[in-house]
């Protein structure tokens, strides 16, 4: 596949460049497109031997009519059977070799928008976190699954066919000279026309095109946003209320599709019109009157009209499907728009791998903005050691995912240094160092397929038994083994048919198999009831064990044990330690575990002591 293409390139040259792979396909496709040009100058010819020389009797020049005279015998009906069946192979050879060419067409074609939707798919995963936040999924798959189709429209049904049309017409605009100097001429009368008019529409329609994508791109938007909520629209009655909005949307949709096809079918009529109809009669007559002057034979007249078919032909077939070709320009410029935005983190210069990594976690004045200026962390400092559990608690939009997201650089700091083993995670390769982080969300994230499969996820190259080992430590081996099918059995998207302490054991349990020296938890029982969190508590005691674990919490139960707690406020640390020390210092986190504990603020309580007694 060729490199990542630049935006600065012509849209027509970036589109060429993915023909690269390809060379010996486009090759062997030209020799066949040239081959079947060949055959269709050939092709007319039997139909004026049969006029002209059988029958109206005209004599074939010399030597040719001497060598068909021993040939037939002289005998017109052998003449016309030899003309005839060579007519017919020619024509079933021409066939044939169209079909070819048209199975190699369609083969490359595939394969490039195949290469390119991989292409594009490894790209859209390399773009940074807060790309896949702030833009929707319906639109990344729409340039995946529609976009991706503008690279084998532009080439195989534009520019293939446009040269395809040139070569044909230079072929036959020689033969029409030798033919009929005047006809040659009036054949190309249409060619100027053709080509404002396609200059014009080509103008006026693309702008429109990529408006009718866009919109298409925000329905489909509207459908993935809908089913993916689809327990909220439930919940809420809301069926009808949003079939009205996505056929409100899909009429807006259609009405925008249906103004383009009317103008594409007025400029095809036109076109049509002025090539196959005013081209075809100005010919036709102007040939007529040279038939009827003696200037030229009947025979010469039917390949005359033969070859204006031939060259008409294909100009009108890129006319009739203008409308794709600006779908196609207007999909290419998406895809590379996309193509230009940049990866969210490269790899640095000389960048050395994590196999080493033990765990030793160092944040130094670390500061974060996001892109459009919000600063989200200020003068964040701080250490992990292995086998330490560090807390990150504060209100939410207090930085705490944000902050964690800085290890396994999700994000890079904008200020400051996020070390691990006293080294820039910068200067580690980024994919190295994720393969050294164990991450546990709140919402566990199960993808469709078996349960040993989503398991395996933590690390690709897992036996059976070591999938059973780490179900067993999360404590996730007694539902499984209750399955029907065990850790074979097929579980739906995003975990369906699963109860949420169900998933989030598979979730500790993929963790558990990836055996990462950094463990970051992220609020990994605030949704489960008590009895499944106590389980998965256990669990996750287990997963801890001689790691640095980073752990997001609001729950008492997770924070109390952890060596160190981090109270986040505003995006800065307000103060740290440990549970008990903080009751005591840190009026915010006194409202914080009082909120949790007894249900009730305590801005001033009566005493630290009963406080601390509530809380233990």
């Amino acid at each position: 596949m060729p490199d990542t293409p630049a935006v600065e390139q012509p849209l027509i040259q970036w589109t060429v460049s993915f023909l690269r792979p390809y060379r010996v396909r486009v090759t062997l496709l030209a020799a066949l497109l040239l081959l079947e040009i060949g055959l269709g100058a050939l092709q007319p010819w039997p139909l004026k031997v049969v006029v002209d020389n059988v029958l109206q009797g005209r004599s074939f020049p010399e030597p040719i009519a001497r060598w068909l005279a021993v040939v037939t015998g002289g005998r017109p009906l052998v003449l016309l059977i030899i003309v005839v069946v060579t007519g017919v192979l020619l024509q079933l050879t021409k066939e044939f070799v169209s079909m070819f060419g048209t199975q190699i067409q369609v083969d490359t074609g595939q394969r490039m928008v195949y290469d390119l939707r991989g292409r594009l798919f490894q790209h859209l995963q390399a773009l940074a976190l807060h790309h896949h936040i702030a833009t929707s999924t319906g639109d990344a798959v729409y340039r995946i699954d529609v976009d991706a189709y503008s690279i084998e429209n532009l080439v195989m049904s534009g520019l293939f066919p446009l040269a395809s049309s040139v070569v044909t017409l230079l072929v036959m605009f020689v033969i029409l000279l030798k033919l009929d100097v005047t006809v040659a001429l009036l054949s190309l009368t249409v060619v100027p026309f053709l080509y404002l008019c396609l200059r014009y529409y080509m103008t006026t329609l693309v702008t429109r095109t990529e408006r009718v994508k866009e919109l298409e791109s925000k329905l489909l938007e509207r459908t993935f946003e809908v089913f993916a909520a689809m327990r909220l629209v439930k919940s809420f009655a809301r069926e009808p209320y949003e079939t009205e909005r996505f056929v409100k949307m899909g009429n807006h949709v259609m009405r925008a599709r249906i103004d383009i096809t009317w103008q594409e079918s007025l400029f095809s009529v036109v076109v049509t019109t002025t090539i196959g109809i005013l081209g075809t009669a100005l010919v036709l007559m102007v040939g007529g009157m040279h038939v009827l002057q003696g200037r030229m034979t009947i025979g010469e007249l039917l390949i005359v009209i033969a070859y204006l078919g031939a060259v008409y032909d294909p100009l009108s077939s890129i006319a009739h499907t203008t409308g794709r070709l600006q779908g196609a320009i207007a999909g290419a410029k998406r895809v590379r728009a996309m193509f230009a935005k940049l990866p969210e983190i490269a790899d640095a210069p000389g960048a050395i791998d994590a196999d080493a990594v033990k765990g030793e976690i160092r944040f130094e004045e670390v500061g974060f903005s996001y892109p459009d200026g919000t600063k989200v962390l200020h003068d964040i400092t701080f250490g992990a050691k292995p086998g330490e559990m560090v807390a990150l608690v504060g209100l939410t939009g207090a930085g705490k995912t944000t902050l964690a997201s800085l290890i396994p650089r999700l994000y890079d700091a904008t200020e400051g240094r996020v070390l691990v083993d006293g080294v820039d995670v910068r200067q580690y390769r980024v994919r190295s160092l994720r393969e050294k982080i164990g991450i546990v969300l709140q919402d566990p994230v199960l993808l469709s397929g078996t349960i040993a499969d989503n398991l395996r996820y933590g690390r690709l190259d897992a036996t059976p038994a070591e999938i059973e080992e780490a179900a067993r430590a999360a404590h996730a081996h007694e539902f499984i083994s209750h399955l029907g099918k065990g850790y074979d059995t097929e579980i739906a998207e995003a975990g369906g048919g699963l109860s949420g302490g169900e998933r989030q054991r598979l979730s500790v349990a993929r963790a558990i198999l990836k055996n990462a020296p950094i463990l970051i938890l992220d609020e990994p029982t605030s949704s489960l009831d008590a009895i499944s969190e106590e389980i998965v508590f256990a669990a996750l005691q287990r997963l801890r064990a001689r790691r640095t674990t980073i752990v997001i919490a609001h729950r008492l139960s997770t924070v109390r044990n952890a060596d160190r707690i981090l109270v986040l406020d505003g995006g800065r640390i307000a103060s740290q330690g440990r549970h008990e020390d903080l009751l005591k210092t840190s009026r915010l986190y006194r409202r914080m575990c009082a909120r949790l504990s007894v249900g009730r603020s305590l801005d001033d309580p009566e005493s630290v002591d009963e406080l601390i007694q509530a809380v233990k």
